[in-house]
């Protein structure tokens, strides 16, 4: 069996006692960074054999995975934090496995864009995850302009050094819509900023620091008010008469 386990995206409290129990028994672990998954193994006392699983290995590596499986010994997949199979090379393991005729389940728990969309205060009953986008500026306004007309809530992951780029890129594409910035989730320093496009961009630090994630509104409804101020302060209003 093919275990996926979801680990914390920063707070190792988050890690759910199934998580635990799935990878101390399972025969294999395998993982985007060995190193990083053996920092989380070693603080809960768990020791396992590993396998390299990464974007640059992962056919190799899922036939090899998929022939332990056929052997009957069970594999447990994480990612570095987080729901494997979520902008990392996860998919490509999950189908294989299923074409080899194998099984496959999950242990469910943390999402950086879950936590995220549900803190932005943008809709939640209709989104559109998009990962990460393209490095170059050209090519990351092409990929904006395919959700230009999009009415779902958009969102996306970025490194901290192209974050102001993305901001500018996405702030020229989609216009001045409301957005939040989600940044460093469940840790010590999380923090979420909810404000339009060019608020965002004009409040972003010199230099950022973190793991962020932008939620952005979808295409306007021309019937519907806006939903986010233009910064986090509540507006003051006259008392009736």
């Amino acid at each position: 069996m093919l275990y996926l386990v979801a680990t914390p995206i920063g707070n190792l409290s988050d890690i759910s006692q199934r998580a635990l129990d799935t990878l101390a028994q399972a025969d294999y672990i395998a993982s985007e960074d060995t190193r990083k998954t053996g920092l989380l193994l070693k603080h809960f006392g768990i020791k396992r054999p590993g396998i390299s699983f990464h974007e640059h290995n992962k056919h190799h590596a899922a036939k090899r995975i998929a022939r332990l499986l056929s052997q009957g010994k069970s594999v447990a997949l994480v990612t570095n934090a987080g729901t494997p199979g979520i902008s990392d090379p996860g998919f490509t393991l999950v189908r294989a496995v299923l074409q080899a005729g194998l099984e496959v389940t999950m242990i469910p728990g943390p999402s950086a864009f879950v936590m995220a969309l549900v803190l932005s205060g943008l809709p939640t009953h209709s989104f559109t995850f998009r990962g990460f986008a393209p490095r170059k500026t050209s090519q990351r306004k092409r990929f904006f302009k395919i959700d230009r007309d999009c009415p779902h809530t958009l969102i996306y992951y970025e490194a901290p050094h192209r974050l102001r780029a993305f901001l500018a890129d996405a702030l020229d594409v989609f216009g001045d819509r409301p957005a939040a910035l989600a940044k460093e989730l469940t840790k010590l320093f999380e923090q979420v900023r909810r404000a339009s496009l060019s608020h965002l961009l004009d409040q972003l630090e010199e230099k950022p620091r973190g793991e962020y994630t932008i939620v952005i509104a979808g295409a306007p409804n021309p019937n519907e008010a806006s939903l986010c101020p233009t910064n986090n302060t509540p507006k003051k209003t006259k008392p009736r008469k």
